[in-house]
């Protein structure tokens, strides 16, 4: 039961908003209230808004109520600005509207945009947004406006408040305003003049005190995002103007974003990266004040602590190891409209760092892998000391801003507060050309003596920056919770009393997120603080950052793997302290669904999470926990009897077959769902293009030639028993497509021995039977070691899940198991001539094709095959996830919803390299999805005579 008014609040809400979008549940409140701060607070609901009417109404029914409300992006912000235990509302899938003129020298974005999504857009004209945060892969726009985030390239030049150029809002009264917009402007001067009038008598009486407008300028000179943009005061005299730029970095205490325009920024293509070593950090400061006035792009400077964290790490240069104790590195980007721009400003640059003294010959690099591994040193800079934390802490990123010309002593006073307070893992490194530092260090928050050393380490820092430096507290991270106590302090009383005026005729009842930018409370910043307890080896390095959201196909529909590692967090707690036994059972019980049922392992997360965690393994770890002595058993008997259990799969695929075929797909089709319902969701969903059986059994082999050219080819378990759907044009099962391919290809292919009961085990591993897995893998790898003469001979997989289980379970390097995409690729495309069609090509890159790093490969040979290749941009993991698509349907529909919207006009088929991925896509696309073969073999004739071949139809039993 909500307590009042909440109980009130959700009524209301539920008569134009859907049970499903208002969200009450103990595990979802939890988990979706978290965000990448270090703060912790349970809404009491969330409600996930699809329209700006809906926001109005929301609103509206808040005020009457005197409910506080918080809006959220992305949940990546790192300063307690968007966490609160009242009404927390959340962007569904309907905010990411993206609009480029002619030009594009502007572009409108909805709040719900990634911003790296934005980027991807602008790309092709050369253009790109100004801020670039370094979560931009998964902040969205609501959230980089809200707390004006810049990054390593903006600076204060490009950030949200400089490229502003118009925006719509939702003011706390509900009230709508379009900034571009002339009517609206009108109307609002009508309706809200007395609003307008404030603003313009504060930036008045703000520009008439010389002393405090000077103070403004120059606290904006370097980054600031402490308190309110203050800057609108003395920057703008229209107070339509003076409105829209306080809502940028008022992170949703002034009213909600709905759109925004930006003026858009040149993205030079040419690039050149330089990593600078220097003897100590003084004369790396020295370095950055000479090139400030130069065509520099950005410099990023690491101290010591910063280098000695990724000592070792794969990619990262060996003379690292055997620098000094005080050595500091400065990486550079320099960019140019096109090679001359570059080469001149590389000269400009060299010229001023050439007065310096670097340890090593400074040299700038064009190389693209080169620079991009100078650029991992930097970004692997965060995660290196949140991977090396100890259980139970979490890691915290401060960043403050200090005068560009007193750099060097601020940064070294820093270092020795790191050793007064005992914080000895804390590293330096930030955006230097601003004066911008990032510290990190790890807090445990669990004992009294633990919250008593972070406050006193942070009364010295805010000491330091404000008082002996006048810097910045909050540079780019916002201010939020964290930093809510300390804005009077570096502001002053008088332009502290400013943003207190702002708030209150914004926001008069203080219901937009309280306790954020302002905050009477001296310690809100050591309240709320959020545990970190133990909840299992695989996931315990996770910092609750969000990276990972994106990649996740149940993402926005039940759990993310943030919010699963963060529900088992809790669950782990709970059965550790043995309290709340009530709250316990309905943790756990929602999480069967919302966290077990719905993941889809894929490890996509994996890719994105800056410490590399595969929330998947947590799920397979916690699947098998729960297997009992008769599962177990069951696991081990379909092991070793696969060839009898894909007879089994095949009589099924049979008789559902002659179901379709019998009643016609719809009646069979609703029928089974009936029966579904029925057996409470025991019987598997039949989607419309279910495979028909198939049974493949290999030739029987001629001798071959020494010299001959060989490939072993391996069929997986779903590429024997599964063929074309019954409604798919192609009638040809895959093994005989591809080794029809081979032999075009003048490939000799060979088979392993008792192929029929071979499979990478793949299905067990999903279901958490590790060992099985492991025992059926191990079987593979000796019958193909033997079929490729103990591995002188390529082995190729048709199934991307499957190669990429084996190629992680090999342990002998000397066998080469290659993606069936690979071995195209890589040996195929040049012993084959191609004739392109013009008929449109739509490829899905399956989860395992992205973690092999086979993507680009795959794109190639789809181009070889094809004038117009489409990835479909909003769709990473299909969610079918090997047999989540028969279980768990409403994964795979929620994971591909935006599908069908990408599909070209005159596109007839749909290519992948895993099978039950094709099922799922040909379903919700509505072409025919199928293996790549086909289209490499429609579109591909032999160089050579290709080796002969007679093959007659097979039975499926």
């Amino acid at each position: 039961m909500l307590p009042a008014p909440y109980d009130r609040l959700h009524a209301a809400l539920r008569e134009f908003m859907p049970d499903e979008r208002l969200v009450t549940d103990p595990l979802r409140t939890l988990a979706y209230g978290t965000d990448g701060s270090f703060y912790r607070l349970i809404p009491k609901i969330v409600a996930i808004v699809e329209a700006e009417g809906e926001v109005v109404r929301l609103l509206n029914l808040c005020r009457e109520l005197k409910t506080p409300v918080t809006f959220r992006a992305a949940g990546t912000s790192l300063s307690g600005q968007a966490v609160t235990d009242s009404v927390l509302v959340l962007l569904g899938d309907s905010w990411r509207g993206c609009t480029i003129p002619p030009g594009a020298a502007t572009v409108t974005l909805q709040p719900g945009v990634i911003g790296a999504e934005a980027n991807r857009k602008l790309a092709p004209f050369g253009r790109k947004i100004g801020p670039d945060p370094a979560s931009i892969a998964t902040a969205k726009i609501g959230g980089i406006a809200a707390n004006n985030a810049s990054g390593m390239c903006c600076g204060t030049a490009q950030n949200s408040y400089r490229t502003l150029a118009s925006m719509r809002l939702v003011l706390a009264d509900g009230t709508l305003l379009d900034t571009g917009d002339a009517a609206s402007r009108a109307a609002f001067a009508v309706s809200h003049g007395a609003l307008l009038s404030g603003l313009s008598d504060l930036a008045a009486r703000t520009r008439a005190d010389e002393k405090l407008a000077e103070r403004i300028r120059n606290k904006f000179r370097i980054k600031n995002t402490t308190g309110y943009s203050l800057n609108a005061l003395v920057d703008f005299e229209e107070p339509v103007e003076i409105l829209q730029h306080l809502m940028i970095g008022s992170e949703g205490t002034l009213g909600f974003l709905s759109e925004i325009t930006y003026n858009t920024v040149p993205e030079h293509a040419h690039k050149a990266n330089a990593l600078l070593m220097y003897p100590d950090i003084g004369e790396a400061c020295r370095a950055v004040a000479l090139m400030k006035p130069t065509p520099v792009s950005a410099v990023e400077l690491m101290d010591r602590a910063s280098l000695r964290s990724v000592e070792g790490k794969p990619g990262m240069p060996d003379f690292i190891g055997g620098l000094g104790p005080d050595a500091s590195a400065l990486l550079v980007e320099i960019r140019g409209e096109d090679a001359a721009a570059l080469d001149a400003n590389i000269a400009a640059v060299s010229a001023v760092i050439a007065q310096t003294q670097t340890l090593f010959p400074p040299t700038f690099t064009t190389d693209a892998k080169l620079g991009e591994s100078y650029w991992k040193i930097r970004k692997g800079l965060f995660p290196a000391v949140g991977a090396m934390r100890k259980v139970g802490t979490t890691v915290i990123i401060e960043d403050v801003a200090y005068p560009l010309d007193r750099l060097a002593e601020a940064t070294v006073e820093l270092q020795a507060m790191f050793l007064k307070f005992g914080y000895t893992e804390a590293i330096i490194f930030g955006h230097a050309l601003e004066g911008n530092l990032h510290f990190v260090f790890t807090q445990a928050f669990d004992t009294d003596e633990e919250v008593d050393r972070y406050r006193r380490f942070m009364d010295a820092v805010c000491d330091q920056v404000v008082r002996k430096y006048d810097g910045s507290l909050k540079a780019e991270h916002g201010t939020g919770r964290n930093m809510a106590p300390f804005v009077e302090m570096e502001w002053g009383p008088q332009a502290y009393g400013l943003m207190k005026e702002i708030k209150a005729l914004l926001d008069p009842q203080g219901l937009l997120n309280p306790g954020v930018i302002l905050n009477n409370d001296p310690e809100a910043h050591l309240k709320n603080l959020k545990a970190m307890p133990a909840a299992h080896p695989l996931v315990d390095t996770c910092i609750e950052c969000g990276f990972c959201e994106p990649t996740c196909p149940s993402h926005k529909m039940t759990l993310s793997p943030r919010q699963r590692i963060v529900g088992w967090r809790e669950i782990s707690r709970l059965e550790a302290t043995g309290a709340d036994a009530a709250r316990l059972g309905a943790l756990h019980e929602a999480y069967d669904y919302q966290g077990i049922d719905t993941c889809a392992a894929c490890g996509l997360c994996s890719t994105a999470c800056p410490v590399g965690i595969e929330t998947g393994l947590l799920i397979k770890a916690i699947r098998g926990d729960r297997r009992g002595a008769v599962a177990q058993g069951f696991g081990t008997y379909v092991a070793s009897h696969t060839a009898g259990a894909l007879s089994v799969a095949r009589t099924g695929l049979k008789l559902a077959d002659l179901a379709k075929r019998t009643l016609g797909d719809d009646t069979a089709n609703g029928l089974f769902e009936k029966l579904r319902t029925v057996t409470g969701q025991r019987l598997p969903h039949l989607p419309r293009a279910l495979p028909t059986p198939t049974n493949f059994t290999p030739l029987p082999q001629a001798k071959a030639s020494a010299d001959a050219l060989t490939v072993v080819y391996v069929p997986s378990c779903t590429s024997r028993s599964m063929g074309p759907a019954a409604n798919d044009p192609e009638k040809t099962p895959l093994p005989v497509k591809v080794e029809a391919l081979f032999q075009k290809a003048g490939y000799r292919v060979a088979y392993p021995e008792q192929l029929s009961s071979l499979c990478c085990g793949m299905p067990l591993e999903s279901k958490g039977l590790a060992a099985q897995a492991d025992a059926k893998a191990e079987e593979m790898v000796r019958a193909i070691w033997a079929a490729s003469a103990n591995g002188t001979v390529p082995v190729v997989l048709d199934t991307s899940p499957c190669s990429f289980r084996l190629k992680k379970h090999l342990k002998d390097a000397g066998l080469q198991v290659l993606d069936l995409v690979e071995f195209i690729h890589d040996h195929l495309l040049d012993r084959l001539t191609f004739t392109k069609q013009t008929e449109p090509v739509v490829l899905h890159l399956t989860c395992s094709t992205r973690r092999m790093g086979l993507d680009a490969k795959m794109k190639a040979v789809a181009a070889a095959c094809a004038t117009q290749v489409v990835v479909p941009e909003d769709v990473g993991c299909c969610g079918f996830a090997g047999d989540k698509g028969f279980t768990t349907p409403e994964l795979n529909a929620h994971a591909l919803r935006h599908l069908s919207k990408d599909i070209p006009a005159g596109a007839k088929a749909g290519y992948s390299n895993s099978r039950t991925c094709e099922i799922g896509l040909s379903d919700h696309s509505g072409l025919p999805y199928r293996s790549i073969v086909y289209l490499v073999d429609a579109c591909s004739t032999p160089k050579a005579p290709a080796t002969a071949s007679t093959r007659a139809s097979e039975p499926a039993f």
